[in-house]
């Protein structure tokens, strides 16, 4: 399946030649995208126009660069996400890896963990316990504790994670479990304590580092991942898996997670994309979600 979600405050205004052009709430960003192989559709002076920021690479992993801003743009601006009675605030800032703190299409998986923790809250006395993994800036770990789930937040930079606790207080949230470390590591020592999670969300890079120096590359460390969280989820838990590596297909996804969790009693896999104002699709990538099968 392909998932768009009801994002406000974010618009996805034109993309091609390896550009995008979004809107972020009153601020338009302009970055790279490898995967809008197609033409754009607006001109370049319309793009310059409405960019009040452009991210320029610096070397030719094209990760790396510096923004060149027009006076009005501001250094750090919050953005709104709302769902139901989950009402998530999010600082969003330009920096040197053309991130700005939020991947606007999690936001489909966000009303997926507040929906499947908020029925585990109904069928069960017990708060449901998360875990996040490679967490971020914290949007599914908003949406798990918003839905009053008991949340722990793994990243091992701890900038990133002081970024978090920002988007926690501005949304008006509160006890979040705030963990930096390298996630592999979290995990392994986890199982070894016995530990038992309800819901488990891994949004991995395509490469990384640990908060110690330990090397992390997708295809090399997904599969020991997957098989240490199986071992972590309890029996009918979720779990949400994000794939970015371009490559990577939401059936390899699958196929990994039926083979360390077995088949599951529900499941959902595919791409989550956004369209421009021309009606292009543009990926911007795979999910598989599933919630585990009772023995």
């Amino acid at each position: 399946m392909n998932l768009t979600p009801n994002f406000k405050d974010y618009e996805l205004i034109d993309s091609g030649e390896g550009e995008k052009l979004e809107r972020f709430g009153q601020y338009t960003l302009r970055r790279p995208e490898p995967q809008a192989v197609w033409r754009k559709s607006l001109d370049e002076r319309e793009w310059q126009r409405l960019a009040d920021a452009s991210f320029l690479r610096t070397d030719r992993s094209e990760e790396r660069g510096e923004w060149r801003n027009k006076p009005q743009m501001r250094d750090r601006w919050n953005i709104r996400y709302d769902y139901k009675d989950m009402h998530l605030t999010m600082r969003l800032a330009c920096t040197a890896f053309k991130h700005i703190g939020i991947f606007p299409e999690q936001a489909a998986n966000w009303n997926f963990i507040y929906d499947t923790c908020q029925a585990k809250l109904k069928s069960t006395s017990a708060k449901p316990k998360v875990l996040n993994l490679f967490a971020y800036t914290g949007g599914a770990t908003l949406a798990a504790a918003a839905s009053g789930a008991e949340v722990t937040h793994v990243d091992s930079v701890k900038q990133v994670v002081t970024w978090s606790r920002e988007n926690m207080e501005s949304s008006n949230l509160d006890g979040i479990r705030w963990i930096v470390e390298d996630a592999l590591k979290f995990v392994q020592r986890e199982v070894r304590r016995g530990n038992r999670y309800d819901g488990i969300i891994l949004d991995p890079p395509a490469y990384g580092r640990g908060a110690n120096g330990e090397k992390w590359v997708l295809e090399q460390n997904i599969a020991e991942m997957l098989e240490a969280c199986s071992e972590l989820l309890a029996e009918d838990g979720f779990l949400v898996l994000n794939l970015y590596s371009m490559g990577l297909s939401s059936t390899i996804a699958r196929t990994l997670v039926h083979q360390m969790f077995g088949s599951p009693a529900k499941e959902e896999f595919g791409e989550l994309f956004f369209t421009d104002r021309a009606g292009k699709e543009l990926p911007f990538g795979t999910f598989y979600r599933m919630e585990r099968k009772t023995k």
